[in-house]
């Protein structure tokens, strides 16, 4: 049975239908990839899955329950964890707060060995620990948000777009940890992402996001090989 299980879902912002019938699932201790243009609709599908934006339509299910009209709060207690678009760390608190509060859906019972795991997988985190994460650069953020999203010790983690406006070895650093935290942890990963060659090498499927429906399903390799997914997300297959 599939860890998330999301069937027809429509989500609109106002008259515009983002989300166009979504059919999608996410089996336990997978990392499962979603690509696709910008404004195709993927970053919205994940903020469903959270509640925010809510589905108009479909139902969203997750570990058998439906979640579909559930509460933000209640869907993250059931072990959701989300690391959106654009990092949204809290810039004037410091690293350390901002990791506390990722704990604070599930309290703060294991908090000291979350931290020990968040410092082990990102140890400038340790060494930035005292420092406001507005001064972080660019990549110290991403590892933050990963990290703080960590925190409530998800079931499924929701990534967004994690490579976006990185340097090439941040990037792979980060990709990496995705890969660690899914075969140590045997974490199940759902993950957005723009970098199509990267995603789909490290997803064990993945799908094709076009004007808010999918088009294409697979495996990584599959997409990977696929004519039309090299001509329009992998720079014409070269």
């Amino acid at each position: 049975m599939a860890l998330l299980s999301v069937s027809q879902i429509h989500t609109f912002y106002g008259s515009i239908e983002a989300l166009r019938g979504v059919d999608i699932e996410v089996n336990e201790g997978e990392i499962v990839t979603l690509i696709g243009a910008n404004g195709a609709g993927k970053s919205t599908l994940l903020m469903t899955v959270c509640g925010s934006p809510r589905a108009a339509r479909g139902r969203i299910k997750f570990d058998g329950a439906d979640i579909t009209a559930l509460p933000t709060c209640d869907i993250i207690r059931r072990g959701i964890a989300h690391a959106p678009e654009g990092r949204r760390i809290f810039p004037r608190m410091t690293v350390l707060e901002n990791l506390q509060m990722g704990a604070t859906a599930v309290g703060n019972a294991s908090l000291d060995d979350e931290l020990k795991n968040a410092f082990a997988m990102f140890p400038i985190l340790r060494e930035r620990q005292s420092q406001r994460g507005g001064t972080l650069s660019g990549g110290e953020q991403q590892m933050l948000a990963i990290a703080r999203a960590l925190m409530a010790r998800p079931r499924l983690l929701l990534l967004d777009e994690p490579s976006l406006g990185l340097a090439p070895m941040v990037v792979k650093h980060i990709f990496q940890v995705i890969r660690d935290i899914n075969r140590e942890r045997r974490m199940t990963i759902f993950l957005v992402e723009q970098n199509a060659y990267h995603a789909l090498k490290l997803a064990h499927r993945g799908y094709v996001m076009v004007n808010g429906r999918i088009t294409l399903q697979g495996s990584g390799r599959e997409l990977l090989d696929n004519k039309e997914v090299r001509a329009a997300y992998l720079e014409g297959g070269h």
